[in-house]
């Protein structure tokens, strides 16, 4: 049978009127200097109890020496114990405060402390209030409203980011080609669909105070030449939800439409391309409904909250 193996300290000054063996103090004496050593380090409040270390303070030491912002778990460190956040990590190849190596040896006792804190949003300078836990920190700042957007632009190999209401005066200086149409409900032309090799056409429509872009993307693959054809919202995907959108081609007795619900600019422009949650088709498809080599498209945006209204009108009307 095993057994638990149990120890015991030596205990002074438990007995009355005893006094302790020669060279230890008394416990008041002990109280008393363990008081006097602390000498400030530790504040306290008007009942004895010592103040918590803020926040604030605590967070300070999983700074990043990179980008400044903070490191989050797992927590890597170097030979001499070094942190550096997860996205700076990938791009580093030695330590940029020591410069030995980059090193793989995990912080267990740093986690536990990050545990036990609340971070803010790496991009706070731009706006965001939300502090959060390090387990979702970089989960918020995936989805945050106030990443920096990119150039919606396809194709034009364009670096310039920046805050929302940039997005459009970007897109209007920078890529002045760019046709901008007012209304819901709307043509877009692409000329000259038989241009060989890649080719984007892109198109900006303006409706219900927001910005949307109408983007026809065409590709070479091997077993021939494909269109994808996608209406991003430009804002956030929360915004994005309220909105539905539908493109229709449409000529001699013939109607290819899709539906859907227009994606977040957050999200990259190439997202659904890559998803294929998009309307796509053949060039031979797209050459019966193009005239003259252009390229009509149909397109309609409308809110939700219209087609609930439309949808009640209808059903009063069946019941009228």
């Amino acid at each position: 049978m095993s057994r638990r193996l149990g120890y015991s300290m030596p205990h002074f000054g438990t007995k009355p009127n005893s006094a302790p063996p020669p060279g230890l103090n008394s416990r008041a004496e002990n109280h008393q200097m363990n008081s006097e050593c602390a000498g400030g380090a530790l504040s306290s409040l008007s009942n004895g109890a010592p103040l918590a270390i803020k926040n604030e303070d605590l967070i300070g030491h999983f700074e990043c020496p990179v980008c400044f912002d903070y490191a989050v778990p797992p927590l890597l460190q170097c030979h001499s114990g070094h942190l550096v956040c997860q996205l700076c990590r990938e791009k580093l190849s030695c330590c940029p405060s020591c410069r030995g190596p980059i090193g793989s040896v995990r912080n267990l006792a740093m986690e536990k402390v990050a545990a036990t804190l609340v971070f803010p949003c790496r991009f706070s300078n731009s706006g965001c209030t939300q502090t959060m836990g390090c387990f979702v920190k970089l989960k918020h700042e995936e989805v945050c409203d106030f990443r920096p957007y990119t150039c919606p632009c396809p194709g034009a190999g364009c670096n310039w980011n920046g805050p929302l209401e940039q997005v459009t005066t970007h897109l209007k200086t920078a890529h002045s080609s760019i046709t901008t149409l007012q209304g819901e409900d709307i043509v877009f032309l692409a000329t000259d669909i038989s241009l060989p090799g890649a080719v984007d056409w892109v198109m900006m429509q303006t409706c219900f105070n927001h910005h949307f872009i109408l983007i026809l993307e065409k590709q070479d693959r091997n077993d021939g030449c494909v269109f994808y054809a996608v209406v991003y919202f430009v804002g956030n995907r929360k915004d994005a939800e309220k909105f539905a959108y539908k493109l229709e081609l449409g000529g001699d007795r013939r109607k290819l439409t899709w539906e859907a619900t227009p994606i977040s600019i957050l999200d990259g422009v190439n997202a659904n391309v890559f998803s294929r949650d998009c309307v796509m088709f053949e060039e031979a498809i797209a050459k019966q409904f193009a005239e003259n080599g252009n390229l009509g498209i149909n397109v309609a945006i409308t809110t939700f909250e219209l087609l609930d209204a439309n949808m009640l009108a209808a059903d009063d009307a069946m019941f009228d």
